[in-house]
């Protein structure tokens, strides 16, 4: 990240005292005409909107003199308590920081962006023999990657074509190291074996300069170069080797011959489009990477209402591609000026990116691919959304609920055999499932092995919260248990002083088969079994499982984290020696588990006293 330094900031501050009103004029007038970042507030002291300038003057100036704004600025100056600008040394750093603002802040009034900071990569290992693995994360620096890929899938898919034609190894150093044979792998022709000598390294590391080129898209060229090797070993009368070749040649020619979109022109491409219907904003990402269309993702903006194609997209590019792997080519719908965009983005890769707009050629037809995948997510989110109010209808139809019924939580607790339970809420708002508010709770040890204990003390911590004021109140609040669980979150609701607060819980029908639930009430005595196809039970199984999901997600987490930790580490007077001593002498944690008081006692370095509190520990 780029940072301004101290001496090249600059900070104007209007309104900060409890003035009666916003003095524009007297803003405008100390403002300088260099680049930088302004940043409007309301009288809360809440950020209406960051944005960058190459005249502060003029554009600050642009907000507070001119007159028929479009309603959604006119909106936002209306509510302008206070601006403050910071003069930056160019307009790209200005770019930059309004990035980090935008991020940090989420103006209200800014087009926001989703942050998906984790893209997946093909990585080939710095290795004597490298290793063809998956990689997401931090890139070292030993090894290459190739990417980013819009989906793991693309990546997978991706690592299965170089096994089909160069055979090279996937498996972890360690299985690698202490191999005494093949593996199966090796029998299927996905791998050379390397691992036992059947490749020798010469050939190992043509394999993988093939490899690469064909990732590059360079892919008459990796041709070329077989077709050199096999008459060059036919050449030395090496004619395994050559036939080993010729099938290679014969794989590549396979995958050449598939349906799959290819370019003609090698390189990596991102293609941009957005489009605009329904009241929605969809952004469409076309990735080609090697000449090859490897898949697309699609972002829906936040707060974009109001905003122009153009401005949406700048705005992505801005949030998505800063501080981030970019490929040496952009193509977006227009031609807008974005010649700082560009500065900032190639001495951020240390080559030059290019934006094109307004392309011609093949890049017209992955600009209108882009278009269609868009206005598609657009309508399937729209018929998700009109299914989803279909089936929030019918529940509430169903239960007795007024339509203003809207936020559901559901509760669901996991554990095995009592060890380790974690509760889980789950949140349903807005016609979707939020997943940014789901909370889990990890259940004290003396409530775990009692459902209605943990689901109390789940319960009681999260609306303690929502009592606070620190999450808003649900207007339906759903159990994944019986009677009893309900009967416990009814309590607990009184306790607390949500009695207005509709609660259910949804229990599994007498064969624990979906579409049998009875859904059971606090102040009812008959459970309400709904048809199998009633919409409304639809959403609850929706909800319901979520919840459950999310529950053993993170009870299997915690299960793990406990298992991987010897619970000699969790008593207290035994240490690294102490416990290195334990478990050398009784071979492992299930000998020390297995031994007497008498027996850990006679370990050097362990008292009497110790010994029963290790054996009382574990026991």
């Amino acid at each position: 990240m780029t940072k301004v330094p101290r001496a090249n900031r600059r900070t104007v501050a209007a309104g900060e005292a409890a003035a009666p009103a916003f003095n524009a004029a007297e803003l405008i007038a100390s403002l300088p005409g260099r680049p930088g970042v302004y940043r409007m507030f309301d009288a809360q002291g809440a950020t209406l909107y960051v944005g960058k300038a190459r005249d502060l003057s003029k554009r600050v100036a642009s907000y507070f003199r001119k007159s028929g704004h479009e309603p959604r600025i006119a909106a936002m100056v209306a509510q302008v308590a206070r601006v403050e600008t910071t003069v930056t040394r160019s307009e790209g750093e200005a770019l930059l920081l309004e990035n980090n603002l935008i991020k940090a802040e989420e103006p209200r009034y800014n087009i926001l962006y989703r942050d998906d900071k984790s893209y997946p990569y093909v990585c080939i290992t710095g290795d004597a023999y490298p290793q063809l693995r998956f990689h997401r994360g931090a890139l070292d620096r030993q090894h290459r990657y190739f990417g980013p890929f819009p989906s793991a899938g693309a990546v997978r898919e991706g690592i299965a074509l170089l096994q089909k034609v160069f055979q090279l190894r996937t498996c972890d150093d360690t299985v690698y190291a202490n191999r005494s044979r093949p593996c199966m792998l090796h029998q299927i022709q996905r791998c050379s074996a390397p691992c036992v000598g059947l490749v020798s390294e010469a050939d190992y590391r043509d394999d993988v300069q093939s490899a690469t080129l064909f990732l590059q898209g360079k892919t008459d060229d990796v041709r070329a170069g077989l077709q050199a090797q096999m008459e060059a070993a036919a050449g030395a009368l090496e004619f395994e080797r050559a036939a080993r070749i010729r099938d290679k040649i014969a794989r590549l020619n396979q995958l050449q011959s598939r349906q799959f979109v290819e370019s003609s022109t090698a390189g990596d491409v991102d293609v941009v489009a957005a489009v605009e219907a329904s009241g929605l904003t969809a952004v469409n990402v076309v990735m080609i990477r090697g000449g090859r269309h490897v898949g697309d993702r699609t972002f829906f903006p936040r707060h974009a209402e109001g905003h122009g194609l153009t401005e949406v997209v700048q705005a992505f590019l801005e949030q998505h591609y800063v501080e981030r792997p970019v490929p040496p080519t952009i193509v977006v719908p227009d031609s807008g000026d974005r010649e700082a965009l560009a500065e900032v983005l190639t001495a951020q890769t240390g080559r030059t990116v290019e934006i094109v707009g307004n392309p011609g050629g093949e890049r017209r037809v992955w600009l209108a691919m882009a278009q269609q995948n868009a206005a598609l997510a657009i309508a399937a989110r729209l018929a998700q959304k009109a299914t989803q109010e279909d089936r929030l209808a019918a529940l509430q139809a169903a239960l007795g609920l007024p339509s203003s019924v809207q936020r559901i939580e559901c509760f669901d607790v996991s554990h095995t055999m009592g060890e380790r339970a974690v509760a889980s809420c789950v949140v349903f708002d807005k016609l979707a499932m939020q997943s940014g508010e789901y909370r889990r709770f990890n259940v004290a040890p003396q409530a775990a092995g009692d459902d209605f204990a943990a689901m109390r003390e789940a319960l009681s911590r999260r609306v303690a919260r929502i009592v606070a004021g620190e999450f808003p109140a649900p207007d339906l609040l759903v159990i994944d248990g019986g009677r009893g669980q309900v009967a416990v979150a009814a309590e607990v609701l009184a306790e607390q002083g949500m009695h207005a607060t509709a609660l259910i819980g949804i229990a599994k029908g007498p064969e624990r088969k979906p579409g049998l639930e009875e859904i059971v009430f606090p102040d009812r005595a008959e459970p309400l079994a709904l048809p199998p196809d009633n919409p409304g039970l639809h959403l609850l199984q929706q909800i319901r499982d979520e919840a459950h999901r999310f529950a053993i997600q993170g009870h299997r987490a915690r299960r793990a984290k406990a298992r991987n930790t010897s619970s000699l580490e969790e008593i207290d007077g035994v240490g690294a020696r102490k416990r290195q001593a334990l478990l050398t002498h009784f071979g492992g944690l299930r000998g020390v588990a297995a031994a007497s008081v008498d027996d850990l006692a006679r370990v050097p370095g362990i008292s009497r006293s110790l010994a029963e509190r290790i054996y009382a520990q574990l026991h």
